[in-house]
């Protein structure tokens, strides 16, 4: 079996706070606290949860935007953690983001063939001419007529604009694109276009995606697999016909109640799952399940023991004590008494 593309093993990132101590330590922010999950080539690989759960940072640490504070982040064998400023420069002509903005994302002072040009030039890429014209290529590639090269983002359209991100993220001809929030910023009609689009690139050009949103709809039409995280950690991972068939963590059901059924009757007599209880002080986290000041199903033991990922079946994994032993007979806690 190939080995993955990408690989994020016990991945934390933590932010020192700048001021204060708690029980005589500097605190910090546990913003990503101990993420594990793989890509592979030609894969897209959904991150979900609600905002703060470290979907984003664990993006940024993948880019190099947010320091580790601990675990490995390995491309194609590599460990991306380590590298110095020029190994990292030279991987990403491999490893390429688009933002959720697509206003903030560009420099309105350049045009949108410069924008898309900028890359190139950055790595050395051909001469003017020559980048030139692989700017036409990207932007007929994304759906944007070459007519626009001169145009300023401030000129285009919401969707047109995230085309021209979309653009700039393929001129290097990365192997892995991560896609933070890419169409949260558009209106739905306009989502669906951008999404198709991704799928379209993904199938010509054989790209990998790790697309991180909140919502369960757009990760549903475009993701192979889907990771959820909560409070920085994965609770569970599964291919995403049987995350929405077969979801089993309490945290993902309460997801997955909320998003909207297009059929009213289906709507109105779904089952809501509510989540009750305070979100932990990322600050002073529990010591075992960062779930269970809000789980429906905490036992005693979920507050001390912190569960940890097991494969329910092929490619589901699952990290709550009484899930696990529902499914296997037993779990940490019977080991822990």
């Amino acid at each position: 079996m190939n080995e993955p593309l990408l690989s994020v093993k016990g991945l934390k990132v933590h932010f020192p706070v700048a001021t204060g101590t708690l029980f005589g330590e500097r605190p910090v922010v546990r913003a990503v606290d101990g993420v594990d999950f793989t890509l592979n080539a030609g894969e897209t690989l959904g991150i979900v949860g609600e905002s703060g759960c470290g979907k984003s940072t664990t993006g940024n640490a993948i880019l190099g935007l947010a320091p580790v504070t601990e675990g490995e982040i390995l491309f194609d064998g590599r460990n991306v953690a380590a590298m110095t400023g020029r190994e990292r420069q030279a991987l990403w002509r491999d490893l390429q983001v688009v933002f959720q903005d697509p206003v903030s994302a560009l420099n309105p002072k350049l045009t949108i063939g410069q924008s898309i040009a900028e890359p190139l030039a950055i790595h050395g890429v051909g001469n003017r001419a020559d980048r030139r014209k692989r700017v036409d290529e990207l932007m007929a590639l994304v759906g944007l007529q070459t007519g626009q090269h001169d145009r300023y983002p401030n000129e285009l359209s919401g969707g047109q604009r995230q085309r021209v991100v979309i653009a700039r993220a393929l001129a290097l001809e990365p192997r892995v694109v991560i896609c933070d929030e890419a169409v949260s910023a558009l209106d739905v009609s306009i989502q669906s276009q951008v999404l198709n689009l991704l799928l379209r690139l993904q199938r010509d050009l054989g790209l990998s995606y790790l697309f991180i949103s909140h919502d369960l709809s757009v990760i549903r039409h475009i993701a192979d697999r889907i990771a959820v995280l909560y409070l920085g950690t994965v609770v569970e991972e599964a291919p995403t016909d049987t995350l929405f068939a077969h979801r089993l963590h309490p945290y993902t059901e309460a997801l997955l109640s909320a998003v909207p059924i297009p059929d009213p009757l289906a709507e109105r007599n779904k089952t809501s799952r509510p989540l009750q209880g305070d979100v932990p002080n990322p600050m002073d986290m529990p010591k075992g399940c960062p779930f269970v000041t809000r789980c429906p199903l905490r036992q005693v033991g979920c507050e001390t023991i912190r569960p940890i990922a097991v494969e329910v079946s092929p490619g589901h994994r699952l990290a709550c004590h009484v899930r696990e032993r529902e499914i296997t007979g037993t779990s940490a806690l019977d080991t822990a008494r």
